[in-house]
């Protein structure tokens, strides 16, 4: 049988990066973290042939989503980059996937975990009917919806705890453990490379015995901007409502609209606050 996988990576959940320095572009650590990002992606792609797929596609997922050094990546695998894509993360996952892979995630912004985030470092906190969620918990709302289960998350100590729980079978890689939003025991990226290909095989492997889970007839997407600025030019957005000062919410049918509405979002809370800039750098 044949059988398709989806990879989605992000840095910040990546052994052996904790920093700021490492995961925004022009930092001294950031081509450090570069390569670290494209090994692991190298280790799920190699367990997901190790475990039979014949076809994988990555979508580097993390910041400008060109990260990934092309030349050093498993040339068996399709990868899909650049930003901004309408299906942010998840853009490249199609319903004929088998199963999707979450490599190098983290924790959700409010919470406790290496630089915890939803999206954007600008949001504070993204709730989806009420519910504090990652963006781990989003892609996955937007794959059950294709009938694509989620098989494998790998990151720190509190996205695998997520993991566990919200995703039925799982196979979670606890990479290393958060001891604050910048600082992380990790495992040598060696050995957390070894384990993501042992997992990512038994993910792809197991497929077939995974459930997807039943999706809510609407979702209510609430998002904590930085500013009250931010805030009302989301109200451009059709059915969009302020809640508070610096809260909106907009209520869709379809998980393919939640992930369009966050980016939407995330680049007007952007503007917002490159408006703001100007402030900060006056003298």
């Amino acid at each position: 049988m044949s059988v398709k996988t989806f990879i989605s990576i992000d840095m910040e959940g990546v052994a052996g990066v904790a920093t700021f320095d490492q995961v925004v572009r022009g930092g001294y650590g950031y081509p450090r973290a570069q390569e670290l990002m494209t090994l692991e992606a190298n280790a799920a792609i190699a367990g997901a042939f190790d475990a039979g797929a014949e076809e994988v596609v990555i979508n580097d997922s993390h910041g400008t989503m060109d990260n990934l050094i092309h030349e050093l990546l498993d040339p068996r695998a399709i990868v899909v980059f650049g930003s901004p894509k309408a299906q942010c993360m998840a853009e490249g996952l199609t319903a004929d996937c088998d199963v999707a892979l979450f490599i190098g995630y983290h924790a959700p912004a409010g919470e406790y975990g290496v630089l915890a985030h939803t999206f954007s470092s600008h949001f504070t906190q993204v709730r989806v009917n009420g519910a504090v969620v990652s963006e781990a918990e989003v892609n996955a709302m937007y794959a059950a919806s294709l009938g694509v289960p989620v098989g494998l998350v790998s990151g720190d100590d509190v996205i695998c705890r997520i993991a566990r729980e919200q995703f039925a079978g799982v196979e979670a890689v606890e990479v290393k453990v958060a001891h604050g939003y910048t600082s992380t025991a990790s495992l040598a990226p060696s050995v957390a490379r070894g384990a993501i290909r042992d997992a990512a095989a038994r993910a792809v492997r197991n497929a077939a015995t995974l459930t997807v889970p039943e999706l809510p007839t609407q979702f209510r997407v609430a998002v904590d901007m930085p500013t009250a600025t931010a805030a009302e030019l989301a109200l451009s957005i059709p059915g969009a409502r302020r809640t508070s000062e610096r809260s909106v919410e907009c209520t869709v049918t379809d998980a393919g609209q939640v992930l369009g509405l966050i980016v939407v979002f995330y680049e007007l809370a952007a503007s917002a606050m490159h408006a703001k800039t100007a402030l900060f750098m006056r003298r």
